[in-house]
């Protein structure tokens, strides 16, 4: 027998395209006729079509929320039940779903296998390279129905919603707090288990919470990244800007309820309303004496130290606190 080989360049476009089509249809035969695609098994369609359709029949008997398709049903009641089958072999921490496993070990290996075209920055996971695009886009095709709000991704917006609806499905089985996301029950089971996972590289000291960490990074880098667009004051933290912004538009939005006296910012109320209650939380441990404001007990803890940390630079005098220091000039 004679076998002749004839290669793809000898035969015309029209044919090659016939002949790969027809090898398609032999490997996925059963095809949609919505949009085209197809599939190696009938079911695989079958699950298919809802997309177009819309239909939903897998309802979870906990919490009412419906699926297309019976694996996502069984995913997601590993939410109610708290099963984390799968589990990474470096790290031990245990997923829900396989696909959370995958992507979670390419913070092990590095993998970033998706880029983005437009600035090259590379991501572990197809989906966070999708909502990314959107930046360069300014795509946000999520709408919420109630207020008109977008967002980039659908995960967004179903955290949104429950600002409407004010649901909170997640649940501590230790205090029975209740919080509408799953990553702040992540970090307030902290509290009981006493877990810190962020350790700072540079002191040891150790945080509950990711944020924490990288605010108090910025006390050994000196880094300000939140500067004050008025006067150019710089601060580490975002939440410090928010509060020094007010001495500019004069705000004072925490309010007594006592008095009604204002403040520009919480921890001045709170100070303040020791005033009414009488509270004195700090106390020295060398003689009993208890103060309202920690600043008081550490200028008081100088009596028994006899520390002066405030010296004159004309005659090298020294004292005990900053206001006996501009007495004495």
């Amino acid at each position: 027998m004679v076998v002749i080989s004839v290669g793809r360049d000898l035969l015309s476009q029209e044919t090659w395209f016939h002949i790969r089509e027809y090898t398609q249809e032999r490997k996925r035969p059963y095809g949609c006729d919505q949009c085209g695609k197809r599939f190696a098994q009938s079911g695989n369609l079958v699950s298919h079509k809802r997309i177009h359709t819309g239909e939903k029949p897998y309802g979870c008997d906990q919490c009412g929320k419906r699926f297309s398709r019976s694996g996502h049903l069984a995913a997601h009641q590993r939410i109610h039940t708290g099963e984390k089958p799968y589990s990474c072999d470096q790290c031990g921490k245990r997923f829900a779903q396989l696909i959370n496993l995958v992507a979670h070990q390419r913070i092990h290996t590095g993998d970033k296998p998706y880029g983005c075209d437009q600035c090259g920055k590379s991501f572990s996971q197809s989906g966070n390279l999708v909502s990314h695009k959107r930046t360069h886009t300014g795509e946000k095709p999520y709408g919420c129905d109630q207020c008109g709000k977008s967002f980039f991704q659908s995960r967004h917006l179903v955290s949104h919603k429950r600002i409407h609806t004010g649901e909170k499905p997640y649940g501590c089985d230790q205090c029975e707090k209740i919080f509408a996301e799953s990553q702040d029950l992540v970090r307030h089971k902290r509290v009981h288990t006493g877990e810190k996972p962020y350790g700072c590289d540079e002191c040891r000291k150790r945080f509950s919470q990711l944020r924490n960490l990288v605010a108090h990074q910025r006390m050994h880098t000196g880094e300000k990244p939140y500067g004050c667009d008025q006067c150019g004051k710089s601060f580490s933290q975002s939440g410090n800007l928010v509060s020094h912004k007010r001495i500019h538009t004069g705000d004072k939005c925490y309010a007594c309820d006592q008095c009604g006296k204002s403040f520009s910012q919480s921890r001045q109320l709170v100070l303040h309303n020791r005033i009414h209650t009488g509270e004195k939380p700090y106390g020295c441990d060398q003689c009993r004496k208890i103060f309202a404001r920690l600043q008081d007990l550490v200028r008081h803890e100088r009596v028994h130290t006899g520390e002066k940390p405030y010296g004159c630079d004309e005659c090298g005098k020294s004292f005990s606190q900053s206001g006996n220091l501009a007495t004495h000039r």
